[in-house]
């Protein structure tokens, strides 16, 4: 339901409400209301919207009109006015509107992001191990490394087994380390006897002679802090208990209970204020101190009436600074539900409540740890770190200032530090001091942000121990964003084995080459990923919203994309026939022979392939599974299922031939809906589901680039307005890719070529509007690059999708003139280069260019005795006026790791088979049950 609808309801709901009671007013003995003109009361100036664009909350400009739709009939109901208060404010009354514009063409960027609602990132968590070593669990349930090998930062994954589940949180005590599920099980990191650390579940255990409600029943755990000295660790259960781990070996298991008439919902200290004492707060918000040494053990904080306007805690983790008030005091800052700081501070053995509040119109979220940044003997710097609702970063900047009298003198400021280009900070993630001016943040979309002073830190800066700075200009802050690994869907790489800077155990320079060249030890990339990856504009150009409308599909456009797919390599592929026909070429009893699939309404396409079950697309777009039940074949409607939608595209590939495809938990398949949008279809476990991806604000989807292959959990896309855009299956954002203005896609689905499944290193194949072959070629040394390819000589142009591609540097394409083209890499993996092979049957491709009067140099594919390996070998010489041997713009499909299937004109299918290397020769053609060409098939009906 959107805002709008929302507050319409709500608006309709009042006044229906209102006139009801007014009209038993006359009859009822006791009047509810004491007149006759009461109207709703507006107490608040802040209100949200809903944009499915950006699947995002975004706080509305008052005044803001309530506008009904009806059969696109549009009126306004309504409207929703700033209060008196607001409409009174000199600050408003001074800023006229053309000020105003100005403002938010001035802001831009940043003013789109102010008002964003994020959602809330759960599993994520980092935790400094040492000063070389920080491990994060990541939104997608993993858990990896991020440590200094010597020569630069390498990441090293330490997943938790499939059985676990998701991770949310790792702790380390006397040396030992322990890892969190969402489930609420703890595990513990043990070293196997081949040396590799292997997780191991490590229950909480209690003394047997105690009785508790812990016993009965298995303990989960909900969250958990590392206590001041490191010695123990205190755990949150999920019923509301504090637990604490205070040796691993023996195992030593606490149950301290919880508050007399509360419960724990988090640990907001352990043991930094004093020794052993822990400070929690409840679900209510309301913080309490447990001391097992002192009677009773709980007591609980209480706000003065004064000052508990917004006394309500939020459930988290607080930060402690010491002798802000003087030498002997302690401060535990918290933040509150309403999003505000608040101190609680003991001087003198006396508590005391501080309120700080937040910046102006920002809602606090979390609150990082402390920093003490020396300026001078008479100067220091206490900094609080904040993420915020509006997706900044703010700093809390205390001055004490010490003089010669026993007064101290304490200045307060806050200081926005934004968040980095064309990224969100993720709210409610405490950011991680690592280093004495360097934090880590982390961002909405799964990468990491380092905010570190100018000169010091950044991807490329290892851990120093800098901890003064000569003077206050000194003090800028500055972002880098540091990538993330495959699993987020990002592009960072784990360390290796092999001798090099990216060794896991310890990195070693590179040695010069032959050549007296030396590679550098790090990435220096071309462009930045702060310009590569760009946040899609929520506004349209008149460019982009005229490309939402004028453009629509081919007529065949299914047809051409869909209508071939392999079921199993080398022995069963799918043929969608013109008249809405299924067959299937199926290898039998030391026979080939073809097997139609009936179904009551025409078939147009096959969009995918998981699991042994063909998924395909009817006529009227609906979604149907050809799956095999028992021992009979049958359809399932899966548009019929709760949510579905109607679909016109899928994922070009199911994987790459040759290579096994890795199940798990989370398999889906993405289809193109009628009206632009992306969905997921969740298959894993046959617990169908569908799931609303939407599209890039201010363009449709026009097809499936490629789905995981190039990278895991990233669908790409080409947008309708020729723009290439990626999906995150984890952060569920979208992201738009750099991309000169002048280059335009066409709207066909491309290829992905990745030669090693261990390293990241790949291209993305794509077709220019104007039928060129263009490359999305992406290492780690470079970053993302645009690589144009163009055509195979100047009297032809590509037509149809291209590929498959084999070894990431073997890609087929075809011609317009009905030739197919290989563009593969020479033997130095140096330079791209054309061959042509021709069409089927023809014994001498070198002398047809010939004929077609195009003298030049160029290689060719090799012909074998075709004739013999034909099935309709008769006809190869005899062509008849209903053969045409030119190659169709339908897209090949891999039938093997040496074989390619490609559609001829005159509607038979013809194999190419690779011999060596990059060595493809025409193996046969095979007659299909539709082609003119063809009248002898073997053909079986499947039931």
């Amino acid at each position: 339901m959107s805002m709008f609808h929302l507050i319409f309801f709500i608006w309709v709901l009042l006044t229906s409400s209102f006139s009801l009671v007014i009209g038993f007013v006359s009859w009822c003995p006791h009047h509810l209301f004491h007149g006759e003109n009461r109207k709703f009361e507006q107490k608040i100036d802040r209100f949200w919207e809903f944009q499915e664009e950006t699947n995002t909350w975004v706080e509305v400009k008052l005044p803001y009109d309530l506008i009904s739709c009806v059969n696109d009939n549009c009126s306004k109901v309504g409207s929703i006015e700033p209060t008196s208060d607001q409409k009174e404010s000199p600050e408003k009354e001074y800023d006229s509107p053309r000020k105003k514009e100005s403002s938010k063409e001035r802001d831009g960027l940043e003013e789109s992001f102010d008002d964003i609602a994020l959602p809330l990132r759960k599993r994520i968590s980092m935790i400094k191990m040492s000063e070389t070593s920080i491990w994060i669990t990541a939104e997608s349930g993993c858990i990896y490394e991020r440590f200094w090998n010597g020569v630069q930062w390498a990441i090293a994954p330490h997943d938790l087994p499939i059985s676990a589940g998701y991770a949310v949180s790792v702790f380390i005590v006397n040396h030992t380390i322990l890892a969190l599920s969402e489930a609420g099980n703890l595990y513990q990191m043990h070293i196997s006897e081949n040396s590799e650390p292997i997780w191991i579940e490590f229950p909480p255990t209690f003394d047997q002679s105690i009785d508790t409600e812990e016993q009965s029943s298995a303990v989960l755990i909900k969250s958990g802090v590392i206590s001041n000295d490191r010695g123990s660790i205190y755990f949150c259960t999920k019923n509301g208990t504090l637990l604490e781990l205070s040796e691993v070996e023996p195992t030593r298991w606490t149950n301290h209970g919880q508050p007399p008439g509360a419960n724990v919902a988090a640990i907001a200290d352990a043991g930094a204020i004093r020794t052993q004492v822990v400070y929690t707060i409840s679900s209510t918000g309301d913080l309490y101190e447990y001391d097992r040494s002192s009677k009773p053990s709980w007591k609980k904080h209480i706000w003065k009436e004064a000052t508990a306007k917004d006394a309500s805690l939020k459930p988290a983790k607080g930060s402690t600074l010491y002798g802000l008030s003087g030498d002997q005091s302690i401060s535990l800052f918290l933040l509150t539900k309403g999003g505000n700081l608040v101190e609680r501070r003991l001087y003198q053995r006396k508590w005391k409540w501080v309120v700080h509040g937040s910046p102006k119109d920002q809602h606090l979220t979390s609150i990082s740890q402390t920093q003490v940044l020396q300026e001078d003997s008479n100067d220091k710097f206490f900094s609080l770190f904040f993420t915020t609702s509006s997706v900044s970063v703010f700093e809390y900047r205390i001055s004490k200032r010490t003089g010669t009298a026993q007064e101290n003198q304490v200045l307060e400021s806050w200081v926005n530090h934004l968040h980095p280009p064309h990224a969100k900070v993720a709210g409610g993630i405490s950011g991680l001091q690592f280093q004495v001016g360097r934090t880590l943040f982390a961002l909405d979309d799964g990468r990491l942000a380092e905010l570190h002073l100018s000169g010091i830190g950044g991807e490329n800066a290892g851990p120093t121990y800098q901890l003064s700075f000569r003077r206050k200009a000194s003090m800028k802050y500055v972002w880098t964003i540091l990538d993330s690994p495959e699993t987020e869907g990002w592009n960072a790489e784990y360390c290796n084995e092999e001798r090099g800077p990216t060794n896991c155990i310890m990195g070693i320079k590179d040695e010069a080459t032959d050549t007296g060249i030396t590679r550098p030890i790090t990435r220096r990339r071309k462009g930045s990923e702060q310009q590569t990856y760009l946040f899609p504009s929520v506004g349209a150009s008149s460019r982009q919203l005229k490309s939402l409308d004028d453009y629509t599909y081919p007529d065949n456009w299914i047809d051409t994309n869909f209508r071939l797919r392999v079921m199993q390599g080398g022995r069963s592929f799918f043929l969608i026939t013109d008249g809405g026909f299924t067959f299937e070429y199926l290898y039998a009893e030391n026979e080939w022979i073809w097997l139609r699939h009936e179904h009551p309404t025409p078939i147009k396409g096959a969009l995918g392939n998981y699991n042994g079950s063909l998924y395909v697309v009817d006529a009227f777009g609906s979604l149907l599974i050809r799956e095999r039940s028992s021992t009979e074949l049958a359809w399932i409607n899966c548009t019929a299922f709760r949510k579905g939608r109607q679909v016109l595209g899928g994922p070009p590939w199911d994987g790459v031939p040759g290579r096994a495809t890795r199940v798990t938990m989370e398999d889906s398949l993405f289809f193109v809906s009628r009206n632009g949008r992306l969905l997921q279809f969740i298959v894993a476990l046959r617990k169908f589901k569908w799931k609303d991806c939407r599209n890039p604000p201010s363009t449709k989807v026009a097809s499936i680039i490629d789905q995981e292959i190039f990278r895991e959990n990233v669908v790409f896309v080409v947008g309708t307005n020729g723009r290439l855009y990626q999906y995150n299956k984890v952060s569920e954002l979208w992201h738009e890719h750099y991309q000169s203005q002048h280059l335009v896609l066409s709207r066909l689905p491309g290829t992905a070529a990745r030669p090693s499944s261990t390293s990241l290193t790949g291209s993305i194949f794509m077709l220019s509007e104007d039928g060129g072959l263009v490359e999305y070629h992406w290492n780690a040394l470079d970053g993302w690059n645009w690589v144009e390819h163009g055509t195979p000589h100047k009297g032809v142009t590509l037509v149809g999708a291209p590929g498959p591609s084999f070894e990431g540097n073997q890609l087929f394409l075809i011609g317009s003139e009905g030739n197919v083209y290989l563009r593969y890499m020479d033997q130095m993996k140096t330079t791209w280069k054309w061959k042509d092979c021709g069409i089927p049957g023809n014994p001498n491709v070198e002398d047809q260019r010939r004929e077609e009067g195009h003298d030049r140099k160029q290689d060719f594919c090799g012909v074998e005795d075709f004739a013999a390996n034909s099935e309709q070998s008769e006809n190869l010489h005899d062509l008849t006026s209903n053969c045409n041997p030119r190659v169709a713009s339908t897209r090949p499909i891999p039938f093997s790791e040496d074989s390619v299937i490609f559609e001829l004109r005159d509607g038979r299918l013809a194999e190419m088979k690779r011999v060596e290397g990059a060595h493809w020769i025409w193996s046969r053609t095979i007659g299909t049950p539709t082609s003119p060409c063809t009248e002898n098939y073997w053909t079986a009906l499947a039931s």
